[in-house]
């Protein structure tokens, strides 16, 4: 890969965080700061959904937004020709 590759794929691999970052910010303080009051107003199995999303929504985005990092990171190694099994065997 030469330089230029190596800086478009890093920069696809920056956006990617920052987007997954900001979906988990705006969950977790949107969903459990800003905006627990109306949220609250909704009850899920007897809890205020304002307050699910303050204790556990945040953790389980987060959760759910790593899988799609290494889901998405996959692909993108796979289109840059990166392979870090390959490179395992290699280096044992």
């Amino acid at each position: 890969m030469d330089a230029s590759q190596r800086q478009e794929y890093w920069r696809k691999n920056l956006r990617l965080m920052a987007v997954l970052l900001t979906i988990w910010a705006l969950v977790s303080f949107g969903a459990g700061i800003l905006f627990v009051e109306p949220l609250n107003n909704i009850v899920i199995l007897g809890y205020p959904l304002g307050f699910w999303f303050a204790q556990q929504g945040s953790i389980i985005t987060f959760v759910i937004l790593i899988a799609i990092y290494v889901w998405r990171m996959d692909a993108l190694d796979k289109s840059y020709g990166i392979d870090e099994y390959e490179e395992e065997v290699h280096h044992s």
